[in-house]
């Protein structure tokens, strides 16, 4: 029997398109079916004996009465806690048992392979006598070991199935068999194996060792796909998980699963075959709560996986950066009261979420002050955020495409509501302000045919002040045409007399040219401007030869003086 050569324990030497559920798709289309050959002793060479324990204070089978995926959630996590409490007090003795066997090179007949936390257990049977050996030493020698959890286990096994197996096909997919059955001891020879397991992973052990001759499984039930994901991971089957990660992701996707797809164990997360799984699983998440006032005390509940994929997202639809970071401070306080964890957790995770550059100067004049942050940290992020407020355009642009693919984009641009602006302040000889507002042309299009922009709050003599762009009828003429708006928020009866002038880049010299100059006296609320800036229609303007847009993107300038 010949098996491929196809090296199936690097993810990367599988192509992952054209599947459908008829093909092998879990090794790639190109692998031979060898499913006549399961459990059948003329094409195998070997017997593998499976040892099946009672679960760990009698929980069930991960799939087992789970009826959602919630339940297969809890249930999994009362096993990996009842694990860890079980093998809290074994560690100790194995890392003894270890530094034995590195001292002792002399090996007996009978090996035990054995990993703690659910990991594969196996051993090779040759001779009555058994010995303990960690599967990291896989290819080492091995001493004897008298060790009584062993003959413990071995008193508790409630019953033991047996079929036969091909260790070539096997080891072509899997390098846990692969060390297994080509250690170099003369263990690795013997006929019979045999296999340790929980009695909720039986299931799911026999569908994933019909997988590794099939290349198919016959179960699409999603709890069941995650009992044979795990097993997938745990006997190291990359294109098991590969497969079942492609089914899941085919399956209609809720807040639930997705969060549980985020919080699966660190061996499966960071397996390359599931990431696509859980690239859905963040999209859907980031598109779930896209308006994140919408869904202000949902996503406050949600765990930090959940936070993490929702503010990583591009097309958050969020007001400005300045409530991007006042929402995941306020989760941070909510989940983490502790000072100490909430700076960690701000340092290592959160705070990659928040795009400073885009945040306010008033609202980074807070990050230094705030306690949250490690006052390092907080004079870090706000220094470069300075530095890339103070570049130019055309090299904004540039670190924003050196982002292009980075998990955490600092300095790429959200979907805001309010539209940031660049601003210089004057103090003498008199209180001015110069705001720069750049509109994209796919924005413009968007305001047709009565739609509005509104840029960041911006503040002059201690009183904040806006900018709004409109598409609106010219009174006059009765066509569309783009207009420009100054307005002052709204803060009780306060009165403010202002000079201001409007001004917009226009080739072919691609200066500024003022458009339109006047005086007003605001109060709370009141905004004043020109409904056709351009004094052209709304098509003249937005057409391809259009001399207002530059390389795709409309250059605004608004000037602010304080009439003494």
């Amino acid at each position: 029997m010949r098996v491929p050569n196809v090296d199936l324990f690097d993810p990367r030497t599988i192509m992952d398109s054209d599947f459908s559920p008829g093909e092998a798709s879990g090794s790639g289309s190109g692998d031979s079916d060898f499913g006549f050959a399961f459990n059948d002793s003329n094409f195998s060479d070997r017997v593998l004996r499976i040892e099946i324990m009672p679960d760990l204070r009698e929980t069930k089978a991960d799939g087992d009465g789970c009826s959602s995926i919630a339940d297969w959630a809890r249930n999994r996590k009362r096993r990996r806690e009842d694990i860890k409490k079980e093998n809290g007090a074994d560690v100790v003795g194995q890392r003894e048992e270890q530094t034995l066997n590195c001292n002792m090179p002399d090996t007996e007949d009978g090996v035990t392979y054995e990993n703690q936390d659910e990991e594969a257990v196996a051993m090779i049977e040759g001779s009555p006598t058994d010995v303990g050996l960690n599967s990291n030493q896989i290819g080492n020698d091995a001493t004897p070991s008298n060790d009584s959890s062993w003959n413990m286990d071995c008193s508790s096994v409630l019953r033991v199935k047996t079929i036969h197996i091909s260790s070539p096909i096997l080891a072509a997919k899997s390098p846990f068999f692969y060390k297994l059955f080509s250690n170099g001891m003369r263990e690795s020879e013997q006929r019979h194996v045999t296999l340790r397991i929980h009695a909720s992973e039986e299931t799911a052990l026999m569908d994933l060792l019909s997988f590794m001759y099939s290349n198919t499984l016959s179960t699409t039930i999603p709890t069941a796909l995650l009992d044979v994901l795990m097993a997938a991971d745990k006997f190291e089957v990359a294109s098991c998980m590969r497969y079942c990660s492609r089914l899941l992701r085919n399956l209609p996707m809720t807040c639930e699963s997705a969060l549980l797809y985020l919080d699966l164990p660190s061996s499966v997360l960071l397996a390359e075959a599931v990431q696509p799984l859980t690239d859905a699983a963040k999209q859907f998440l980031a598109d779930r709560y896209k308006d994140v006032t919408k869904f202000q005390e949902e996503v406050l509940n949600l765990p930090l996986a959940g936070i993490e994929a929702v503010f990583s997202s591009d097309d958050l639809q969020v007001a400005s950066e300045d409530a991007v970071y006042d929402s995941v401070l306020k989760w941070a306080r909510t989940h983490y009261p502790k000072l100490e964890e909430r700076r960690d957790v701000l340092a290592t995770r959160l705070g990659r979420l928040i795009r400073f550059p885009y945040m306010t100067c008033r609202k980074l004049k807070k990050v230094l002050t705030c306690n949250d942050f490690d006052p390092e940290l907080a004079s870090k992020v706000v220094l470069e955020a300075l530095f890339f407020k103070a570049e130019t355009p055309y090299r904004q642009r540039a670190h924003a495409a050196e982002e292009a693919n980075a998990p955490y984009r600092r300095f790429v641009e959200r979907a805001y509501k309010y539209r940031p602006v660049k601003v210089v302040e004057f103090e003498m000889p008199r209180q001015q302000c110069v705001v720069y507002l750049d509109l994209k042309r796919e924005e413009c299009v968007h305001l047709f045919p009565a739609g509005r922009v509104y840029s960041q709050a911006f503040h002059l003599g201690g009183q904040g002040f806006f900018l709004s762009a409109h598409c609106n009828m010219d009174q006059q003429s009765s066509f569309h045409c783009f207009g420009l708006f100054l307005g002052m928020q709204e803060k009780g009866s306060v009165t403010f007399a202002v000079d201001y002038e409007f001004a917009a880049r226009s080739k072919p010299t691609e200066d500024y040219v003022s458009k339109y100059k006047g005086n007003y006296t605001f109060t709370g609320g009141k905004a004043v401007g020109y409904r056709n800036l351009f004094g052209i229609p709304w098509t003249a303007f937005m057409a391809d030869d259009s001399i207002y847009f530059i390389n795709g993107i409309l250059h605004l300038r608004a000037e602010l003086t304080i009439r003494q």
